[in-house]
């Protein structure tokens, strides 16, 4: 069965793609690490910048929780929380502030209903689905050779990659948003920006070499579906 072992199609798509993702995620952590210890002249926190920016935004009921594991800060819009990893949280670094900066964007898009942020949380359900079942459902339809089957794994696979690539303007947009309030409200200094823009740059990396990994990976499948079709 083709989808069990790398084949040509693995080698010229997939392979790429993940040594592509290997240096993103590489690219961020020794981006996050190097200006971890470059304190921002104002001594702000990741912690207080982020409350600092949801009050200015009017955001006084967004709250701000520490959380553990390393770059696991995110928002969850539906509790209205911006989680704080421990490195991020208490850290007075412009690594921190950049990425504590960048999880309060997103609480803003969600306070604006940013159409990308409302058209990705529509596809989590249909997502998170898909992630788990679409490879083994096209997989078991190749072997027993239900084409219906193998159609619907790759339908429920391409919604995993819609909603990778449109996480693309998502994160962007959080990070453009994140930037312009730290410059505009006297944060940061046009030097300490720099480096902060330089984190927040290697994180968007992850995010389309994510969707670079399921795009190669979706047209693998779709390829190999045809060319199971071509010899029935």
């Amino acid at each position: 069965m083709p989808l069990f072992w790398p084949d040509t199609y693995y080698i010229i798509l997939v392979m790429p793609a993940l040594f592509f993702a290997l240096y993103a995620q590489s690219k961020v952590k020794s981006t996050f690490n190097k200006y971890l210890n470059v304190r921002n002249i104002r001594g702000y926190t990741g912690a207080q910048i982020a409350r600092e920016i949801l009050d200015s935004q009017g955001l006084h009921d967004v709250r701000i929780e520490m959380i553990d594991g390393h770059l696991s800060d995110h928002y969850d819009p539906r509790t209205k929380v911006v989680r704080l990893s421990q490195s991020v949280y208490a850290n007075s670094s412009v690594a921190a502030i950049g990425v504590a900066a960048h999880e309060t964007g997103h609480a803003i898009q969600h306070q604006v209903s940013y159409a990308p942020l409302i058209f990705r949380n529509s596809l989590v359900p249909i997502a998170n689905i898909g992630s788990t079942a679409a490879i083994p459902l096209a997989i078991i339809g190749l072997i027993v050779g239900i084409e219906p089957l193998v159609n619907f794994g790759i339908i429920l696979f391409t919604a995993v990659v819609a909603f990778q690539v449109i996480t693309l303007p998502v994160e962007f947009n959080a990070s453009g948003r994140a930037l312009e309030i730290l410059e505009t409200g006297g944060f940061l200094s046009r030097e300490e920006l720099k480096p902060t823009k330089k984190v927040l740059n290697a994180a968007a990396l992850t995010y389309v070499a994510a969707a670079a990994v399921g795009i190669a990976n979706l047209l693998r499948l779709i390829l190999i579906a045809g060319i199971g079709r071509d010899r029935d």
